[in-house]
């Protein structure tokens, strides 16, 4: 009786945990002036599901190097992010070409004209007066400091940003000097002694990233490429507005059709079902917000389908009891054989499946490798509902005497008696 107790305890504050989660994720509260914002409040969105616009460019030269592609497409990012809009996505398509996505914004021609222009890299002493050039930049490279440990930029000028570095650092010593590109700061650091040598490095408390993708804003305005625009898309506010509630209400209506048909077929496990595809969904909403997932229409087609493979794994599962219930084993013994029966059935299944959608971001681009992102995510989080949460739910169930009869797994008691 203590286990029995025990075990109906753990299997109600799970249930209400993921029924407390589930109404805080899609309805959103305020509690002691803290809000709890809804999924769809915090949940980045795509073009195709707010409006906007999406440039695509192209860089102007032959054999374009795979720095050079990154370097052009931190140096666009800085210089969109200048407009002040939120959830811009700036990301490389093939060898040499940078697609811009613009949220709520519509005027294509400004975007075009400010991303074509060539970048303007300075560096500025304390009085704001010109020090260099990006023309005075040799290199700009992320590197290991062996001395502190962590990571620096390491800066290499010309013979002529030699001589103007010298004198500059032997000015400002104490004081710092800033790196601009376009008006906007990207870097400062303070001079600690005159450096007479040409070569300099910038300390701080960054990381391999950081410094990698300074480093690239300087060098692209060392160096920089000519972009032009190749294709350029509107997508306007009334059709994103419209898509997303659209795409809410068909994925709502698909999913409790699914829930409908589980609780029909395998009852009170169904009903375990649903409740662990609850937490499926809340974790997958909660992934996208963390990781930064910008959601479009083909992420939510990948989403409702990783619901499907959730919903497969289940069904192997519960058919898998079904059979060996009839069989004539135990509910207790069913439970288990039925679960480890299914177990390769499903990594197979799913393991496919995340084949396909490596395949599809590596190979693909722009709404693709999101659609790739969003599956991948999805089946790693089915899994997980699927083969312990669910396993342990209907564990806990059988144990606290909740599923006791063949009729709370959908299979009529006589079926089983032909067979044993």
């Amino acid at each position: 009786m203590k286990k029995k107790g025990k075990s109906l305890s753990i299997f109600i504050v799970i249930i209400a945990a993921i029924l407390f989660f589930a109404f805080a994720g899609f309805k959103g509260f305020v509690l002691g002036g803290w809000e709890f914002k809804s999924f769809d409040k915090v949940i980045t969105r795509g073009l195709d599901l707010q409006g906007g616009v999406s440039v695509l460019m192209e860089i102007q030269k032959d054999n374009v190097t795979p720095e050079e592609l990154e370097s052009t497409k931190e140096h666009l990012s800085l210089r969109v992010n200048k407009l002040g809009v939120a959830e811009t996505v700036v990301a490389t398509e093939g060898t040499n070409r940078v697609r811009v996505d613009v949220p709520g914004k519509s005027d294509s021609k400004e975007i075009v004209e400010d991303l074509s222009k060539s970048g303007n890299l300075v560096f500025k002493g304390p009085d704001g007066q010109e020090i260099l050039s990006g023309s005075d930049v040799k290199k700009a490279t992320a590197q290991a400091n062996t001395e502190k440990g962590g990571y620096e930029i390491g800066l290499e000028f010309n013979d002529e940003g030699q001589k103007k570095f010298a004198d500059a650092t032997a000015k400002y010593i104490g004081q710092k000097i800033s790196i601009y590109l376009d008006d906007e700061m990207i870097q400062e650091a303070t001079v600690q002694t005159q450096i007479n040598d040409g070569k300099a490095a910038i300390t701080g408390n960054q990381t391999l990233e950081q410094c990698k993708a300074t480093a690239g804003l300087i060098n692209s305005g060392a160096l920089p490429v000519p972009v032009k625009e190749v294709s350029v898309t509107n997508v306007g506010a009334e059709l994103g507005a419209t898509a997303f509630p659209n795409a809410m209400k068909s994925g709502a209506i698909g999913i409790s059709l699914v829930f409908l048909l589980l609780l029909i077929l395998y009852r009170y496990e169904g009903l375990i079902a649903c409740i662990t595809l609850t937490l499926y969904t809340i974790l997958s909403l909660l992934t996208f917000i963390e990781v930064g997932v910008t959601l479009t229409l083909p992420g939510i087609a990948a989403f409702l389908l990783t619901i499907g493979m959730a919903v497969d794994a289940h069904i192997l599962v519960y058919e898998r009891t079904k059979e060996e219930l009839k069989r004539g084993h135990s509910i207790k013994s069913a439970v288990k054989k039925g679960a480890e029966h299914a177990l390769s059935s499903i990594i197979d299944s799913n393991m496919t499946t995340m084949l396909c959608a490596l395949i599809l971001y590596f190979i693909g681009s722009g709404s693709v490798k999101g659609f790739a992102i969003t599956l991948m995510v999805g089946i790693i989080i089915s899994l997980f509902t699927a083969l312990i949460v669910n396993k342990l739910l209907v564990s806990l169930a059988v144990e606290c005497g909740l599923l006791n009869k063949y009729s709370h797994f959908g299979v009529v008691k006589k079926e089983a008696e032909k067979h044993v």
